[in-house]
């Protein structure tokens, strides 16, 4: 644990593409914050919300950013040179050679994330079992940064042939390259792993947004004071700021990543272990499965970029409440998954000319424009009005059936993200809970409930600001790793000889975190296969790991092999300080009747329906009332659809059951 955790306020912050969400935990009490983003530089919008809550004061912020993501996406990290072993010039351009686009008559390829000529060859050799084949010399190692230097580039990214066997050749030359003035992300750090193409792919990823993420760091330490910032990685565990700054792209998926952990522990608390998350934000939708167990996944993709880092395994669509309404060539309705973001917004937020989500969802009466942030961001009804009317005109359709094909068009998207994390994987949505967040998530959460035949919804506290929950809920996690290709029948006392470099790199390194020894706990695992299959299945450390993997695989892929070689590829460590884990809930519940505090027409089904308007903060643990209903509150509004009905369960959490 962090044990400036125990003396200062905690703050977790989410920065999204619409809102910045705010979480401040002292003493044991909750207060909660919501603004509009900054696009231009989201660290104005971070430290606005801190001030507001803190004033002058102190704390611990633990923040999950999307400035890496973007950076990425848009094209805007740093010019990056890199540098390979002599003759694999074209490792980025080569790539696995694989066609995305498969029935493409002409296809094209994108351009590699590092051009040819800003690629560096250098001398030296080492091979896959760590020996040096050709030494690297003093004069390579002065005309490869010579050539560097040459690019223009400050930013380097140093991935030599089989370097996690011996990076002996990639120190050299980092040490000569930071004695130049350049900054480096050297592969043997970033990713000690084979696989040169993915390894390699990472290490640029890295050397392009570190920079970029190094300079919004630094604005948020001037404005926060150093030492009191920790950013959440893409696995679910938060890291100093500093080491944040040199590998940022482990925090690729930061936001997303603060969600999952937030439902997760919520989900547990409340009872409920087989949950399906569904995170419904300004301009996307994140989703994923949670059977017993936070997911996890060594690599994704980004920007069509493989990035191989250990991450909660998250599935996004382009779907959340900006997203934009419009008409493709032939006349069909299209939603996403262009958003209107926070800059200019959807039409109802004053700013925005293009029919989003949030302004179908107010046309049809689901959003109070009084009550929107709890009152203070007023909607802008007529404006939403003449827009929604001008489109369904353009359609030739009644406004209130536009209005509702444009939820029905998101919502089959939604639907489409949750199958792929359940039906598609083998799990039966019928056995699992839904759990909707995000600021529209409980809009939508019946209707997805229904498509899916999920029984049971769960609405946590704070909905709208639960990633900013699940950064204050995170532990300090550090990953480390390390390719082996050892036989399958190693015995367990080498292979715990390989693991103890890694065990002591990580024992210094959380330490230096700020974890204290006691708080410390290290998980041990290995990635196997098949000989001669190209992927991995990664198994605990520990017992009979060799039956594990054989259990493993066949729950993956339906069958298993014991008479057939294993390998050992990878070594993985996953070291945890076990953070404070505040309960967000305490004193929440509330005794009282359940009383609406207005009641509202509301379009469902094309007809407009008398709704009962319930205050969120107002309704006592206990208390049950069945649908159509609104519920409000500060951060997010709900739907209890008719057939629906609700309680408020013993630490004030929304339980929602089909009714009948």
């Amino acid at each position: 644990m962090d044990s400036r955790a125990l003396h200062i306020p905690l703050v977790g912050v989410d920065t999204g593409g619409t809102f910045t969400d705010l979480v401040l935990v002292e003493k044991g009490a909750v207060r909660t914050y919501k603004l509009p983003s900054t696009p231009d530089d989201p660290s104005r919008a971070v430290l606005e919300g801190v001030r507001h809550l803190l004033g002058d004061g102190e704390a611990l912020v633990f923040h999950g950013s999307t400035v890496a993501t973007n950076a990425l996406l848009e094209g805007k990290g740093s010019r990056v040179a890199l540098i390979v072993t002599e003759g694999f010039r074209d490792l980025l351009l080569i790539g696995r050679q694989n066609r995305p686009d498969l029935y493409a008559l002409h296809p094209r390829r994108r351009p590699p994330l590092v051009p040819r000529e800003r690629t560096v060859e250098a001398p030296g050799r080492i091979l896959p079992d760590g020996a040096e084949e050709t030494p690297l010399r003093e004069e390579g190692v002065a005309r490869t940064v010579a050539a560097v230097r040459e690019t223009g580039c400050d930013s380097v990214a140093l991935c030599l042939l089989h370097a996690y066997a011996n990076p002996a050749h990639e120190a050299a030359l980092q040490d000569a390259l930071e004695k130049a003035g350049l900054r480096v992300s050297p592969s043997h750090r970033i990713l000690p792993e084979y696989r040169e193409f993915e390894r390699a792919s990472t290490t640029a990823v890295n050397a392009s947004v570190s920079p970029v993420m190094e300079r919004y760091i630094g604005r948020l330490q001037q404005g926060l004071g150093a030492g009191h910032l920790k950013i959440m990685q893409s696995n679910g565990g938060s890291i100093l700021a500093e080491t944040a700054g040199r590998e940022a792209v482990r925090t690729i998926l930061s936001g997303p990543a603060g969600g999952m952990v937030g439902a997760f522990r919520t989900a547990q608390a409340a009872g409920f272990e087989k949950v399906v998350t569904f995170d419904m934000g300004g301009t996307s939708t994140d989703v994923g499965l949670c059977d017993g167990a936070i997911p996890f996944s060594s690599e994704t993709v980004i920007a069509g970029w493989p990035v191989k880092v250990p991450m909660i395994d998250i599935h996004t669509v382009g779907a959340g409440g900006g997203s934009i309404a419009r008409l493709d060539a032939g006349g069909a309705l299209r939603v996403g998954p262009e958003s209107a973001g926070a800059d200019p917004g959807p039409v109802c937020y004053g700013r925005g000319s293009e029919v989003t989500v949030t302004d179908a969802n107010l046309y049809l009466g689901r959003l109070l424009p009084g009550r929107f942030l709890g009152g203070r961001m007023p909607l802008h009804e007529e404006r939403c009005r003449d827009a929604v009317q001008e489109l369904a005109a353009r359609a030739g359709l009644a406004p209130v059936r536009l209005a509702e094909g444009v939820l029905e068009v998101a919502e089959a998207t939604m639907a489409g993200a949750l199958r792929v994390v359940s039906v598609e994987r083998g799990y039966d949505p019928r056995d699992f809970t839904l759990l909707p967040f995000g600021g529209a998530g409980g809009l939508h959460a019946c209707a997805l409930a229904e498509k899916l035949a999920i029984p049971r919804i769960l609405l946590p506290v704070h909905p709208g600001l639960l990633s900013a929950v699940g950064m204050v809920l995170s532990d300090s996690i550090r990953d480390y790793s390390l390719s082996v290709l050892r036989p399958g029948g190693a015995e367990s006392g080498e292979l715990a000889a390989l693991f103890a470099p890694l065990e002591e790199q990580a024992r210094r390194e959380m330490t230096a975190e700020g974890v204290a020894e006691g708080g410390l706990v290290l998980r041990f695992s290995l990635d196997m296969r098949y000989r001669g299959q190209s992927f991995e299945v990664n198994v605990p450390f520990e017992g009979d790991f060799r039956a594990a993997f054989g259990r493993l695989h066949e729950r993956r892929y339906g069958y298993r092999d014991d008479g057939r070689e294993l390998e050992i590829v990878t070594l993985r460590l996953r070291a945890v300080g076990c953070g404070p884990h505040p309960d967000l809930t305490a004193g929440t519940c509330r005794r009282g009747e359940v009383r609406p505090a207005e009641t509202v027409p509301v379009v469902l089904g094309g007809e407009v329906t008398p709704c009962p308007v319930y205050e969120r903060e107002e309704l006592p643990c206990g208390g049950e009332f069945p649908g159509p209903a609104l519920v409000v509150e500060e951060t997010a509004t709900h739907l209890v659809a008719p057939g629906w009905r609700a309680r408020v369960d013993g630490r004030s959490n929304l339980v929602l059951e089909r009714s009948g």
